[in-house]
């Protein structure tokens, strides 16, 4: 039987398909390699050797799985990264709406969702650049001993840290919760600046010419655009119809212009009849989701739904 559904609705959390290099060798490896979507554990690798391609929040937590698993782990970081602990996120950027003292105040987690969704994209960056000031300032230590250890540290191409990276890219972080203090201690070893040039059979070579021995190599390289599961599930042309899903346009790394003022295609019509895509962090699914539902459920009983300004396609993933 074939499924022809009125609406259909992508809910792709927030990655597209994941996406793995082609290094020369890789077919030749004698060990074990995947993606970090297919990594479950390190219990299997107690004592031996581990190369974990990637520095976000994927390859921290990899890393520090197979560390304490007993394995010998490498993270290789290609480029610069935000890292940003923990508590100092949650109470510096996030204490406001969400928090105990938030809830004491009369601020439910629909409110709180509602007034972090009503920040125009356009005055969002000169908000969080204080932000990020204060937790620079409060966890200044922290990032002296970061950087020492030859971690490639940034703040997002204007300082306005974790949250825009999010919105822009979705990616090029870490939410710090103890992986950067194994890497401080040289618990987990670090080669930054640097990518995999080839594969071998029970080895990497990186392109600083250092070769690093290897029973399993990880991928944490992160995912293309969500349009990318519309060219698998549906075809290659719709998926160039809708063209690349999420980022505003700001014209910083990885999320080219022109400006959008919105998150691309997301919780909204498409250029695709019937074809809409749904995804986030807990803020964006449970307050968006409820609009796009809205969205749907008119159009199910034929109430008028006109759209207006749908932004034209200039990238296709």
């Amino acid at each position: 039987m074939v499924l022809r559904p009125k609406q259909l609705v992508l809910a792709t959390g927030m990655a597209g398909v994941p996406h793995v290099p082609e290094i020369p060798g890789a077919d030749a490896f004698r060990g074990t390699q995947c993606h970090s979507s297919k990594y479950t554990s390190g219990e299997a690798y107690r004592g031996k050797a581990c190369v974990v391609l990637g520095a976000c929040n994927s390859a921290h937590d990899i890393c520090a799985d197979l560390w304490e698993q007993g394995a010998d782990v490498t993270m290789v970081q290609r480029s610069s990264t935000h890292v940003a602990k923990s508590d100092s996120l949650m109470e510096l950027g996030l204490g406001g709406l969400y928090s105990e003292s938030a809830v004491k105040a009369g601020i439910t987690t629909d409110v709180a969702d509602l007034i972090f969704a009503s920040i125009p994209y356009t005055i969002l960056p000169a908000l969080q650049i204080p932000v990020c000031k204060a937790i620079a300032e409060r966890d200044a230590r922290f990032y002296e001993r970061l950087t020492k250890a030859g971690f490639l540290h940034d703040f997002g191409d204007d300082g306005s840290g974790l949250f825009m990276k999010y919105l822009r890219r979705g990616s090029g972080y870490y939410i710090d919760v103890g992986a950067s203090e194994l890497i401080i201690q040289g618990k987990i070893k670090l080669k930054s600046g640097v990518s995999i040039k080839r594969v071998e059979e029970d080895s990497v070579v990186l392109t600083d010419g250092t070769s690093l021995p290897a029973d399993l190599i990880v991928y944490a390289t992160g995912y293309g655009s969500m349009n990318g599961w519309a060219a698998r599930i549906i075809s290659q042309e719709v998926a160039d119809r809708v063209g690349k899903c999420w980022g505003s346009g700001s014209g910083t790394t990885k999320d080219p212009g022109p400006w959008e003022g919105e998150l691309r295609n997301m919780w909204k019509p498409t250029h695709q009849p019937a074809l809409w895509f749904h995804g986030g962090n807990l803020h964006q699914s449970r307050h968006y989701s409820q609009f796009l539902s809205l969205q749907l459920k008119a159009r199910m009983e034929g109430i008028a739904t006109p759209v207006y300004g749908t932004g034209e396609v200039h990238h296709l993933s």
